[in-house]
């Protein structure tokens, strides 16, 4: 049997004990899974993908991650290595100067050279119709560019699992439907949040909704 790469076991979480965001929630997702979320907003979505990489801890339950329960914050340095996070707010993601710079951080920060770390950048940056854009200045680009040049960071890491807050918000109708197409054809396991269904009819083979704290499959 297939060893789980993410497991939440009966996650209890809240930012004010009188207001609870996630009871009991219980979520595994496994080699090949790619799986869509969706909810109201302030449900706590974003809180359970935040967990699973350590920039949240749980109150209550276990967060268990390639194979190891993660507890610690030297626990989850190795999840940030294989676990890619596209943020919900770009400008949270994007800190260099210009776009290949931006982009090629992840590879140099695990170990690449630095003409390979740039030529990563160059080639992701070309997957996602951004050739072109390795000089542009950051934080002069759209709003859609930003969410782009993200991605392209997260995916430059080569993540063996892929957390995605939102991907195509902020983004033109041609955009949207062409990062729809590569993220279909990516194979890497993938939890999509997102409101958009054609986005998860196009991405996801399961859907969960996550409403009043607890998590609920979503079929159909």
């Amino acid at each position: 049997m297939t060893e789980p790469l993410v497991q939440l076991d009966g996650i209890d979480f809240h930012y004010d004990p009188e207001r609870p965001v996630l009871r009991q929630c219980s979520l595994t997702l496994s080699p090949g899974d790619r799986v869509g979320l969706s909810g109201p907003n302030g449900s706590g979505k974003t809180t359970l993908l935040h967990l699973i990489v350590g920039l949240a801890r749980p109150q209550a339950g276990r967060v268990v991650a390639f194979g190891r329960p993660r507890t610690e914050e030297a626990d989850f340095h190795d999840v940030r290595r294989r676990v890619g996070l596209l943020f919900q707010e770009s400008d949270d993601q994007l800190f260099c100067p210009t776009v290949l710079a931006d982009v090629a951080f992840g590879p140099l920060n695990l170990g690449r050279p630095r003409d390979e770390a740039r030529e990563i950048a160059r080639d992701t940056l070309s997957r996602l119709g951004l050739a072109g854009f390795e000089d542009r200045v950051t934080h002069r680009l759209s709003g859609g560019e930003k969410r782009l040049v993200a991605l392209a960071g997260v995916l430059a890491m080569e993540p063996e699992v892929l957390l995605l807050d939102e991907p195509c918000a902020g983004l033109a109708d041609d955009a949207a439907a062409n990062l729809a197409g590569l993220l279909a054809g990516l194979p890497q396991a993938m939890l999509v949040v997102t409101h958009d269904a054609g986005l998860l009819a196009r991405t996801t083979t399961r859907r969960l909704r996550l409403a009043e704290g607890r998590l609920w499959d979503a079929r159909g």
